[in-house]
């Protein structure tokens, strides 16, 4: 299956497993509780979905790689206890609680929460020595004689043998212990995460044109040569941070993350035609209507591997503008409902919403120690904490009133972005129609791109986009992308 099915399987799992009945017991026992299993190659994103299932589920998340563990750690140390038994005295040896359970003991401290996840990699490549430590365990859930805390789910991983040469294949009474989830790579999925989570647009257009570059592992002459979904995820981020920081991502450092020259060679090829058409193609004056005959002219003319890039870098621009505006509407209706409760308590405005700040940073501090804080979520509490630290400002200086004054003037701007970003939509459009036509492949490309993207999908939703829905209606645009990328394809770029 693919990662996000993987991911559903996880979070169902889990909750099954967190079920108690009218009586408060669980309904499937903890030692009845199979751990998961997640088998598939390297860098797919296994260990990604079991953060993001910790964190939509609000427990927390501990997680070890079980190569790094020898029979000791895992178990504990022996230690002599002296004993009576009947009159009669005994020495008897015992173990000193395992390194992964004081860690999941020392979070239910920290963070007060009693329900988590366990999640231990590469538990098929553990040593002969700690094999039978690790099936005792993923039986009765314990550690030399510590139990694993009730509300605690384990969830492991590995990769097949013929992707590491360190893994032993796990015999019959193993597996039988284990719930097996089989896991491949699959881009649309990853697409999807991607978009969400700000990987660069030049990864995502190159990928769509050429999706069988997305994951590669071969045998050469020189060893393994391969590129990952994990490759790219990393590689997208580091793009935005070197254009950021006004930095020339070359050759070099991309095929330090595509460890396949030829997919290396190639990409490097692509993302420098993609700098070319982003400086040449004068993105923000196409959005802002002011683009010129010659740059109408260029794009009328271009071949079609050119026009896909162009399209790339438009959507690419106003799903920024979308995560924008939704983001600010997502954060000031959480500051409002803080303002409101603010105002009725009739308390000092600036101590009250000081509290609140309190409250932000220390909810945040918690689900970041639970390891089960998204980078979205960490993004909205910094957001709110900045806005909040302005409104103490304000009220420091006006009371309440000027807190009022200081939002109403935080939602006047915000109209003034929406309307920036809807005239945004709304150029795109009138641009692709003026230069490809009403009912061209182009507008079909986007049209499809930003009913795919989370952010775009619903901004749409919220506020509507005329020309989106009369393009959505006119265009059979899932029917028709396939053969688009087809086409795409046979022009060997």
């Amino acid at each position: 299956m693919n990662i996000k099915k993987a991911k559903l399987q996880i979070i169902q799992s889990v909750k099954a497993y967190l079920a108690k009945d009218e009586y408060g017991r669980y309904m499937i026992p903890q030692y009845r509780q199979r751990p998961l299993f997640l088998m598939g190659p390297p860098g797919i994103g296994k260990t990604q979905i079991i953060a993001q299932a910790a964190a939509e589920l609000g427990i927390g998340l501990i997680s070890y790689s079980m190569t790094h563990h020898t029979r000791q750690s895992a178990l504990g140390l022996p230690i002599i206890k002296h004993k009576v038994y009947d009159g009669r005295e005994y020495d008897v040896s015992e173990y000193t609680m395992s390194e992964i359970i004081a860690a999941v003991y020392d979070m239910i401290e920290e963070t007060g929460l009693k329900n988590g996840i366990l999640f231990l990699d590469e538990i098929n490549c553990v040593s002969e020595t700690l094999n039978p430590v690790m099936l005792q365990f993923l039986q009765y859930k314990v550690f030399g004689g510590h139990k694993l805390p009730e509300g605690w789910i384990v969830v492991t991983a590995g990769n097949p043998p013929e992707y590491n040469n360190s893994v032993r294949e796990l015999d019959i009474v193993t597996r039988d212990r284990l719930k097996l989830i089989d896991v491949e790579p699959d881009f649309e999925v990853w697409k999807q995460y991607a978009a969400e989570n700000d990987v660069h647009n030049a990864v995502l257009t190159y990928l769509e044109i050429k999706p069988h570059n997305f994951y590669k592992i071969e045998t050469t002459v020189n060893g393994k040569s391969f590129v990952t979904a994990r490759g790219w995820d990393d590689l997208g981020n580091m793009l935005g941070v070197y254009e950021s920081c006004d930095m020339d991502a070359d050759g070099e450092l991309i095929s330090q993350y595509l460890q396949n020259e030829n997919i290396a060679s190639d990409f490097t090829a692509y993302y420098e035609l993609y700098k070319k058409y982003k400086s040449d193609y004068q993105i923000a004056d196409i959005l802002e209507n002011k683009a010129d005959t010659a740059i109408k002219e260029r794009a009328k003319k271009a071949k079609f591997d050119e026009r896909y890039s162009l399209l790339g870098l438009l959507t690419e621009a106003v799903k920024n503008d979308a995560k924008t505006v939704l983001r600010r509407e997502n954060v000031h209706t959480m500051a409002l409902d803080i303002l409101k409760g603010v105002r009725d308590s009739g308390g000092d405005a600036s101590e009250l919403i000081a509290l609140e700040i309190t409250k932000t940073e220390d909810k945040c501090k918690k689900l970041k120690a639970a390891n089960s804080l998204s980078n979205e979520s960490d993004l909205y509490f910094k957001m709110l904490v900045n806005l909040l630290s302005r409104y103490k400002r304000s009220a420091e200086n006006g009371g309440f009133d000027a807190v009022k004054a200081a939002f109403d003037e935080d939602i006047a701007d915000f109209k003034t972005e929406l309307n920036r970003v809807k005239a945004h939509f709304k150029n795109m459009f009138d641009f692709c129609e003026e230069v490809f036509g009403t009912g061209s492949r182009e507008l079909l490309i986007i049209v499809t791109e930003l009913a795919a993207d989370a952010f775009t999908a619903k901004y749409i939703a919220s506020y509507g986009c005329a020309e989106y829905h009369r393009h959505d209606k006119a265009l059979m645009f899932y029917e028709r992308k396939n053969e688009i990328l087809e086409e795409i394809k046979k022009l060997n770029i």
